[in-house]
């Protein structure tokens, strides 16, 4: 469980510091005067523009801005990078329009994401001192989003239909002198194994984890944990099949038919 007393509002108001202090903060999150001119070239002369020309522009300059990028990386149109220099992403990955990786954070390692992964338009990765760590072959869907206060990891393969949202963090709420939003965030952080397919609208909330091979059908709401190879619909998620015994029942099925069959012919 980790907790931090986060004020966002008054950071934002924050008297003495400067507009471009906070701006810095917020967006480049590194000191220094070249840090922020670096990053406002970059974006005004790539982040904007349409077709082929831009999809070259920004595959050779966003590498300036971000801590690692490997080869055949696609960034789509109006992709927004906050605190870049804490995102690392691997080989042969797409990036659609108007994607949000935010890797804000005080101590946090930011975003991870792995080989021939694929990242829907319009979709939010938002870092409030957590990571997010997306493993290879990750494919998610558009309108999606991931909040991190901890750790949200999605294991190799994973497959997250769009509208889908990971809430890796909640509030204190036990407190009535004060609202929610004042008092300690905490979280737990969420786990997706290997090989998952969550349906459209599909929310997964803080502490949950998620066996390998699972699959959650449309607009369910995970809560806890759901075990290897299972099936689990409905508010809250509730597992309905497992289909390692499907396959191991369909098997001793075929097997049965088959051993009649040959039997009826003698």
């Amino acid at each position: 469980m980790k907790e931090e007393t986060i004020e966002i509002q008054k950071e934002l108001f924050n008297q003495k510091k400067s507009a471009l202090q906070k701006y810095s903060d917020i967006v480049i999150g590194k000191p220094g005067l070249w840090n922020l001119i670096k990053y406002e070239l970059i974006m005004m002369l790539a982040s904007w523009v349409p077709g082929a020309l831009g999809l070259v522009l920004r595959m050779k300059l966003y590498p300036k801005l971000l801590g690692k990028v490997g080869r055949n990386v696609t960034f789509g149109q109006n992709v927004v990078l906050r605190h870049p220099h804490k995102i690392t992403i691997g080989d042969n990955v797409v990036i659609d329009d108007n994607v949000v990786l935010d890797a804000k954070g005080q101590d946090n390692r930011g975003i991870s994401i792995g080989n021939g992964v694929f990242i829907g338009r319009n979709t939010i990765f938002n870092c409030k001192n957590g990571d997010i760590i997306l493993e290879d072959n990750v494919n998610i869907g558009f309108n999606s989003q991931i909040f991190s206060a901890s750790l949200v990891k999605l294991g190799k393969n994973a497959l997250i239909a769009a509208y889908c949202y990971f809430v890796g963090g909640t509030h204190r709420f036990d407190r009535l002198d004060v609202s929610p939003l004042e008092q300690p965030r905490l979280s737990k952080g969420i786990i997706a194994k290997e090989n998952i397919w969550l349906g459209t609208h599909v929310q997964v909330l803080d502490g949950s984890i998620i066996g390998r091979d699972v699959i959650v059908g449309a607009a369910a709401v995970v809560n806890s944990e759901i075990p290897d190879y299972a099936i689990a619909v409905g508010i809250p998620a509730k597992v309905v099949r497992n289909r390692k015994t499907d396959q191991e029942q369909a098997r001793v099925t075929i097997e049965s038919q088959i051993i009649n069959e040959k039997a009826a012919t003698k």
